[in-house]
């Protein structure tokens, strides 16, 4: 089953669940409040494994912080006449930037300065981030249903505000493009796509400003085929996922029987080891792993559920035994197919060769089943009124036993078991037997 994860718009976290074991994985999750569903924090709860992964990539950096910086940096490099290049993915937390980048140039002044979001995909990203209203947080869903456009990237594309181009080299891009202006265009790896031709166009003028906002990438490694460079470079990483502090509070409210999760995770980052707080500090039992290592989850599955046939169902004499709960006894063939379990009436057997039929199988069965504690008090009342007079009740650390030393004998009562020892007198076993069967509940 997924469930939302609150990190991007459809992202997910999984629960496995068999009805008797559950398993939940956490990826990429968010706490945070921005424009997806947010994180289904109560579906994931009491899980006997919890596999979380996905943790921050840039655990000592503020999403808030980048984003201000961000805003800042775009607003200085526009008032000086220069360009701004945002290499990106085509959704996620580019809709944020979207709504924020827009709202802080409008209260700059600069809202005539034009925005391009270039990608293959462009045009599907903002069309479906419109009518996935499901997955949308609280705020932007009341908007659906007003009716209205839940993102503001559809009202500033309407508006001639935001552009949306396939490529550099589709129909209208050249007439609209001007300059100084912010661009929006993939991939952040710089390894391919449209952000390699402005790179090359606009990396030699320091007027210019490229802000790398995406942590699934070391900025340097990939900017190195473009040195030297002229144009500024911002580091502005900004991660929604769940940081270390969020990360503990989770398992903490989550409860799970196991947890499972990268080795890293115990240990601070390398580039700061004295940060004992970037850590996961649990008291759950841990298994940690490293790449490519293998697991076996401490899940022994005990219960499965199976079905019972008709013709089964219409022979079951259900007693309660306690209010809302009635049990019965079932004697049929249990079938195994497509790993479900069903319990069928047992078929008729035919043939001289046969060495039980149904009919000797029902005839072996118990015809009931005893169940709960014995009552002392109404077994030594039951068999004083047989004749034994001289029964003596004595407690002991597993139950209780009865002496009767006229008949010779002891009977143990424990909680799960009892005992008749009665030296050789086999009908005065048996006659105490029923006498006590007489004393338990039954189904």
């Amino acid at each position: 089953m997924a469930v939302s994860s609150g990190y991007c718009l459809g992202s997910s976290n999984w629960v496995i669940d068999s009805g008797y074991e559950k398993i939940a994985y956490v990826s990429g999750s968010s706490t945070l409040t921005t424009h997806p569903r947010p994180m289904d924090q109560p579906a994931l709860k009491n899980a006997d494994v919890l596999i979380l992964t996905g943790l921050t990539q840039t655990p000592t950096a503020n999403p808030d912080s980048m984003l201000g910086e961000l805003c800042m940096t775009v607003a200085n490099t526009l008032r000086l006449g220069g360009n701004v290049l945002l290499p990106c993915y085509p959704s996620g937390v580019v809709y944020d930037l979207f709504e924020c980048l827009s709202s802080h140039l409008d209260n700059s002044g600069m809202s005539t300065i034009p925005m391009f979001f270039i990608s293959p995909v462009a045009d599907n990203s903002l069309a479906y981030s419109n009518i996935f209203a499901e997955w949308l947080s609280t705020a932007k869903q009341n908007k659906v249903y007003l009716p209205e456009e839940p993102f503001p990237h559809a009202f500033l594309s309407r508006t001639g505000r935001l552009k949306h181009f396939k490529h550099i080299y589709s129909d209208g891009f050249s007439t609209d493009y001007r300059q100084p202006c912010v661009v929006f265009c993939s991939h952040p790896s710089l390894r391919f796509g449209d952000v390699i031709l402005f790179m090359e166009m606009w990396g030699s003028s320091p007027l210019n400003t490229v802000i790398i906002t995406e942590p699934d990438f070391i900025h340097v490694e990939a900017l190195a085929p473009f040195q030297p460079l002229q144009m500024k470079v911002v580091h502005c990483p900004i991660d929604t996922s769940l940081n270390f502090t969020q990360a503990n509070k989770l398992i903490r409210d989550l409860k799970p029987g196991t947890l499972v999760l990268p080795e890293s995770y115990l240990h601070p980052p390398i580039i700061d080891p004295a940060r004992s707080d970037l850590v996961i500090d649990t008291d759950r039992p841990t298994i940690p792993y490293k790449r490519d290592e293998v697991h076996s989850l401490p899940l022994k599955r005990k219960l499965t559920p199976a079905g019972i046939s008709t013709s089964l169902t219409e022979k079951l004499s259900p007693i309660e035994v306690r209010a809302g709960l009635s049990l019965a006894t079932v004697t049929g063939e249990l079938k195994v197919a497509d790993n479900k379990y069903s319990i069928q009436a047992l078929p008729s057997i035919t043939g001289k060769k046969r060495l039980r039929s149904a009919d000797d199988l029902l005839r072996i069965k118990p015809e009931n089943y005893t169940w709960g504690s014995l009552n002392v008090d109404d077994f030594i009342q039951k068999i004083s009124l047989e004749g034994i007079t001289d029964a003596k009740v004595e407690q002991s650390s597993a139950g209780y036993i009865i002496h009767m030393p006229k008949e010779d004998v002891l009977i143990q009562v424990e909680d799960s078991s009892t005992h008749i020892i009665c030296e050789g007198d086999q009908k005065l076993r048996l006659r105490l037997r029923d006498i006590l069967l007489q004393c338990l509940n039954k189904f």
